[in-house]
């Protein structure tokens, strides 16, 4: 694939698109955000014929991958930890041109190659966000931030993210240094000539930490419990692909695990060889720790990795085990929280915080209400909400034409919680909230696509099954 020359029309330099008046939104369909989940919805609604709106509060596309903006999380040295070929888009795939493991600007880039070669900027209104949705009667009355009036929208698609609303953390005691989020962290220049405490081992928390072994004049690590932790490559392969391999030749889960465990402590030994403290779990019941260099550093002192921290004490902390270590600046690596500020949080989330959607994308008694990219798998997240947007857009479309199928999936998604975890118990924690098997949860969609697709051929064909 060759990269298109930017010129003055750049995505970076595009005006928001003129819509329509409000009173021709009600056939529409409205999509809220262009970061990922929101591009790829709306490519697919676009190739399908399904009217949409689609609305970003920011300039221009890429959400949390447009480093700098206000809806970015990422860091200057961000890289993915999902390979590309496990990441891209079902029909568009990265350049070859791109490394095994791209860049946040990469990643931007490819966003912007997307929505260029699908004529998405022509569907998007930058600068405007989304102030408030709620159901009226049978259509979405949805408040802009533009000073309009509210519009009456067909239907809603949530692609807002959730990498974007740090966790809060209040610790005991008080401080006398800095204390960021993660979130705020951009650049190594705010750890230079200082003493760095990051709390939380996450894949954030580790590179930060990392970042702080290289430039900062101490680097403490402080882990709440144990984990596994993965090279991004296995044989010169990206890891994630030998997972692949072993879920395409049906391996079960124990035998993954097992392998999987002999080929990791083969390429880098246990975690406790290094001095981290063991892992309280099996592999893969959280989230994949997928980095080679934090290792690195601390086996070579240069990351001292604590418990956690019972209370501040002006210049230092107090850690659990008693132990007073002086800091400069403590960084909370510690995740965010799944936030919808425009629409009543209880028709996403149960109480305990869980989407309540069936695959956390169909709302079970709203048929014209979805959320994309509700998910966090152990691989790339952008092919499975292209998956996602597919089963969206045929379901729609499904309903359009009153095909059986459409009433089937109805059936299905009221009375169907599946197991999205494939059998892995995952660690019960708020950063599993989200969590999902990627390769079970892929051919669950492709599978329910395929339904679809056999319906609209045959209307009278058997109906979707309830086990799928």
């Amino acid at each position: 694939m060759q990269f298109p020359v930017m010129d003055s029309d750049s995505p970076t330099t595009l005006k928001a698109t003129p819509q329509v008046s409000a009173a021709d939104t009600a056939r529409k369909y409205c999509v809220i955000g262009a970061g990922p989940a929101g591009l790829t919805v709306a490519k697919n609604f676009a190739a399908s014929g399904i009217p949409f709106d689609a609305f970003e509060r920011e300039a221009d596309v890429g959400g949390n991958w447009h480093f700098g903006q206000q809806s970015s999380s990422v860091y200057a040295s961000t890289h993915m930890i999902s390979s590309k070929r496990l990441t891209e888009y079902t029909d568009f795939p990265m350049p070859k041109a791109f490394p095994p493991y791209p860049s946040h600007r990469q990643a931007l880039e490819y966003l912007q190659l997307y929505a260029r070669h699908f004529d998405l900027y022509s569907h998007i209104q930058f600068g405007t966000a989304v102030k408030r949705i709620e159901p009226a009667g049978e259509l979405w009355s949805v408040t802009l931030s533009d000073g309009g009036s509210p519009r009456l929208y067909r239907g809603v698609v949530v692609a807002n993210g959730h990498h974007w609303d740090p966790q809060p953390h209040r610790f005991a005691g008080s401080f006398n240094g800095q204390i960021m989020h993660s979130r705020d962290y951009k650049s190594p220049e705010v750890l230079r000539g200082k003493r760095v405490l990051v709390v939380g081992a996450g894949n954030s928390g580790c590179d930060i930490a990392v970042e702080a072994a290289q430039h900062a004049d101490a680097a403490y690590l402080s882990m709440r419990r144990g984990y596994h932790f993965l090279p991004k490559f296995l044989h010169g392969r990206p890891i994630d692909l030998c997972a692949d391999n072993m879920h395409r030749w049906g391996w079960p889960l124990w035998l993954q695990r097992w392998v999987s465990s002999i080929m990791v402590g083969i390429a880098i030994g246990r975690p406790q060889r290094y001095g981290l403290p063991a892992p309280d779990h099996k592999l893969f019941e959280t989230h994949p720790i997928v980095n080679s260099q934090l290792l690195y550093y601390v086996g070579h002192g240069r990351i001292q990795v604590l418990p956690d921290v019972e209370m501040l004490c002006g210049d230092c902390v107090r850690l659990r085990d008693g132990r007073e270590v002086p800091v400069d600046l403590i960084v909370l690596a510690i995740g965010y929280k799944v936030s919808f500020p425009f629409l009543d949080s209880s028709l996403v989330l149960d109480e305990q915080g869980r989407p309540k959607l069936y695959l956390n994308a169909f709302h079970p008694d709203h048929d014209n209400f979805f959320v994309a990219g509700l998910l966090q798998p152990n691989s790339g997240l952008w092919g499975l909400v292209d998956y996602q947007a597919q089963l969206m857009a045929a379901y729609i479309t499904a309903q359009e034409q009153n095909l059986p199928a459409a009433a089937e999936f109805n059936k299905l998604k009221r009375s169907n919680r599946p197991d999205l975890s494939h059998g892995i118990a995952f660690v019960e924690s708020p950063r599993h909230a989200l969590e999902v098997e990627y390769f079970s949860y892929r051919e669950r969609l492709k599978k329910l696509l395929k339904r679809f697709a056999k319906n609209a051929s045959t209307p009278k064909s058997a109906s979707i099954s309830h086990r799928s």
